[in-house]
């Protein structure tokens, strides 16, 4: 009886250490396929990269003339990102395009910033040195935004990243004017509008040069605060095409 038990004990045991020893190989490879995704960001230019396909499809040339790298380095960090499943791509005559896979991925670098915002000091340090002449009081968010596009005609929405970028999604009823032709499309712009104007992100100018010029050119300007891609993911109006759309008061972003 004892001998029995003995054998009963023992072979449980065995049982439970095959078990664990299941479960923790299962967490070892479960949690080395999270780090293919933190092992693709962990270069700035693959960051960088990604933001930029946030606002849309983009060749491999034209990324590598964005961020100032070779066109076989940039190759190199699309691939590394293609392999975590980040991005997709299709092929179109020479030419190879590359999109975000899911616009969780969009979601993923808001997320990165956001982080990175709230625990680094030295981004904080980095970030206020070089918009030391910004003033956030002056910037519209996107709640502001929305309303004033609902119910005030006067409101004009400029966005000022490049027309191919405005082409591939933009802000329902805004005004593609890329900040390089702003200044000879002066006279399009009735003075007694008031101005809003949008680019990339936080972190990027367009939007205040923009501002800039139009303020010294006797127009009521600002800029907004957030981007494009965060409008969209807000679930805000958004639309596409060369053209711009009115604003809708019901349509959002497909989430």
């Amino acid at each position: 009886m004892v001998h029995d038990l003995t054998v009963i004990f023992k072979k449980y045991i065995e049982y439970v250490i095959m078990a664990s020893a299941t479960h923790r190989d299962f967490k070892n490879r479960l949690y080395a396929q999270f780090a293919r995704i933190g092992k693709a960001l962990s270069s700035p230019h693959r960051i960088e990269l990604l933001e930029l396909l946030a606002q849309g499809e983009r060749t491999v040339e034209s990324l590598a003339a964005e961020v100032g790298l070779p066109i076989a380095n940039v190759s190199q960090h699309l691939q590394a990102l293609r392999q975590a499943a980040l991005v997709e791509t299709r092929k179109q005559g020479l030419h190879v395009h590359y999109r975000l896979a899911d616009d969780a991925v969009a979601q993923l670098c808001h997320s990165i910033r956001t982080v990175a915002e709230r625990r680094l000091a030295d981004l904080d340090r980095l970030v206020r040195e070089h918009f030391a002449h910004r003033d956030d009081a002056e910037a519209v968010s996107m709640q502001q935004l929305l309303k004033r596009a609902r119910t005030d005609g006067d409101v004009v929405i400029l966005d000022a990243r490049p027309a191919s970028e405005y082409a591939a999604g933009h802000i329902a009823g805004a005004l593609s004017v890329p900040v390089e032709e702003l200044r000879r499309r002066l006279r399009e712009l009735p003075k007694h509008k008031e101005y809003v104007a949008y680019c990339r992100g936080p972190y990027c100018v367009y939007a205040d040069e923009a501002v800039k010029l139009l303020l010294a050119n006797g127009r009521h300007a600002r800029r907004l605060r957030e981007g494009f891609p965060e409008w969209r993911s807000a679930g805000f109006p958004v639309a596409s095409g060369s053209e711009p759309a009115p604003p809708a008061t019901t349509r959002r972003a497909r989430s």
